[in-house]
C-alpha cells in the first residue's frame, strides 16, 4: 500500500469531531497517509470573504484526494451581516464552498448509497398483512448531477435588461409574468447539459452493472419540466435501450417517489436524477436507515482522479459547543470507507463496514440518535455512547 496524502477538510461546527475520529480510525485500520488540512467554511468567509480560500483548491489540485467534515451555509443577507466590517464594502457574495469545490474541479458525480444496518433501532418499519411489523431492507444507491440544475448559480434579482428582454421572447413568461415590475422578479435557471447528463446517466447504469442491480430509475419530473426532465429521461432510454439492454429503466416522478419509498422502498435500486431532486431524494432514503447520522456521500470525477468524500448533515454548530462530542460518527465513517474505494482499498473499506455493521447489530454502543433522545449535553450521562466512544468500539472490531 503506498503512502498518499489527503486533504483533510473540517469546516464547520461537527465537522471537526466527525472528521477527526474517522482519521483515527483510519489509523487503526492501517490505512498509510498523510493529512494536509484545507481552510474551507464560515470562519474564511467572515474573515476573507472566501469560504474556499485559492490555497484549498491548490491542496486538492495537487492531492487529488479530500476527506470534507461539514459546512454552514446561510442566506445571502445573512451571510453579509456576518462579514468582517472592512470587507463589507468590497462587493462580496456569499456562494457555498462545497458548490463551488464541486464546479471548480468538474464533481459532476455524486454518488449517496443507502444501506441498511441490521439491528439499527432508527431503521424503517410498516405494518404488513394481518397487522405484522416489517422491516423492509433498503439497499439504494442515488446518482445526483453534481454540477448543474438548480444548483448551477445562474439566477438574478431584479434581473438586468438583456435577460429580462430575452424572458420576454417566451410565451408563456410574457402570459404569466409580462405585468410584473421587472424589480419584483427573482429568476433562478436550471440548466441541464447533455454532455453532464450523459455522464451521470452511464455512472448509473455501470455502478447497477457492476454491483447486479436489477435497475436504474429516474426521479424526476418529465410531465411537468418538459425540457430538462423530459430530456433525462430520453437519453436514459436511449443509454439502456444500446448499452444496458439486461437492466430495467424505470420512470418516476420526484413527489410521487417521495410517497413510494415509504410504501415499497425495497423495490429500488439505482437512482439517478437532477441536483436537486438528486438532493432531496436521497435525504429521503437516508431517512429509511436512521437519518443524516448514517448518510454518506462521494463526489468526483473519474477522468481527474479527484474526488471529495463527505457526509450529508450539516455542521450542527450547537452540537459543537458541547465539551463532550455527542454526534453521530457513523456517516463521515462511511464516507471514508467511500474513498478506500474509490482509490481502490477495497479489502479495508470491507473490514471498516464489516465493524461498523457489527457495532450496531450488537447493540451496545448507540448514540443518541440510536436512542432516540434530544441532542443535548447530558445525553452520555444518560447511556449515550459520545462520539469518541463510538469510534472506540468500532476500531474495538477491527
Amino acid at each position: 500500500m503506498s503512502k498518499r496524502t489527503i486533504v483533510a477538510m473540517p469546516g464547520d461546527g461537527i465537522g471537526k469531531a466527525v472528521l477527526d475520529e474517522t482519521i483515527r480510525l483510519l489509523d487503526a485500520a492501517g490505512f498509510e497517509a498523510d493529512y494536509v488540512e484545507g481552510d474551507i467554511g464560515w470562519e474564511f468567509w467572515k474573515s476573507e470573504g472566501n469560504p474556499l480560500p485559492e490555497r484549498t483548491i491548490d491542496l486538492i489540485k495537487k492531492h487529488k484526494i479530500g476527506l470534507f467534515g461539514a459546512i454552514t451555509s446561510k442566506p445571502k443577507d445573512a451571510a453579509f451581516e456576518e462579514l468582517s466590517q472592512e470587507l463589507k464594502n468590497k462587493g462580496l457574495v456569499y456562494s457555498s464552498p462545497i458548490v463551488g469545490l464541486r464546479q471548480h474541479f468538474g464533481l459532476d458525480i455524486c454518488m449517496r448509497p443507502c444501506h441498511t444496518y441490521k439491528g439499527n433501532p432508527l431503521n424503517f418499519i410498516r405494518r404488513g398483512p394481518g397487522n405484522t411489523i416489517e422491516e423492509p431492507a433498503v439497499d439504494v444507491v442515488i446518482f445526483r448531477q453534481n454540477t448543474e440544475g438548480l444548483y448551477g448559480g445562474v439566477e438574478w434579482s431584479n434581473p438586468p435588461g438583456d435577460v429580462y428582454d430575452a424572458l420576454m421572447t417566451h410565451n408563456k413568461f410574457v402570459k404569466n409574468f409580462g405585468n410584473t415590475p421587472k424589480e419584483e422578479i427573482s429568476v433562478s435557471t436550471r440548466i441541464f447539459t447533455k454532455t453532464g447528463t450523459t455522464r451521470i446517466l452511464r455512472a448509473a447504469f455501470e455502478h447497477a452493472k457492476k454491483y447486479g442491480y436489477k435497475s436504474v430509475t429516474v426521479c424526476e419530473k418529465p410531465n411537468v419540466i418538459r425540457e430538462t426532465s423530459g430530456m433525462m429521461f430520453k437519453m436514459a432510454e436511449q443509454i439502456q435501450r444500446n448499452d444496458f439492454p439486461e437492466i430495467q429503466l424505470w420512470n418516476t416522478n420526484i413527489d410521487a417517489q417521495m410517497m413510494w419509498l415509504t410504501k415499497n422502498p425495497e423495490d429500488y435500486g439505482v437512482i439517478v436524477a437532477g441536483n436537486m431532486f438528486g438532493d432531496i431524494v436521497s435525504d429521503g432514503f437516508a431517512g429509511l436507515i436512521g437519518g443524516l447520522g448514517f448518510a454518506c456521500s462521494a463526489q468526483f470525477n473519474p477522468e481527474t482522479g479527484i474526488g471529495v468524500f463527505e457526509p450529508t448533515h450539516g455542521s450542527a454548530p450547537k452540537y459543537a459547543d458541547y465539551e463532550t462530542s455527542i454526534v453521530n460518527p457513523i456517516a463521515m465513517v462511511e464516507s471514508a470507507c467511500m474513498m478506500l474505494d474509490f482509490i481502490e482499498e477495497n479489502d479495508m473499506a470491507a473490514r471498516i463496514r464489516k465493524a461498523v455493521a457489527e457495532v450496531i447489530e450488537e447493540g451496545h454502543v448507540r448514540t443518541y440518535d440510536m436512542m432516540k433522545m434530544r441532542g443535548t449535553a447530558q445525553v452520555v450521562n444518560e447511556g449515550a455512547a459520545s462520539t469518541v466512544k463510538m469510534t472506540d468500539a468500532i476500531i474495538a472490531k477491527l
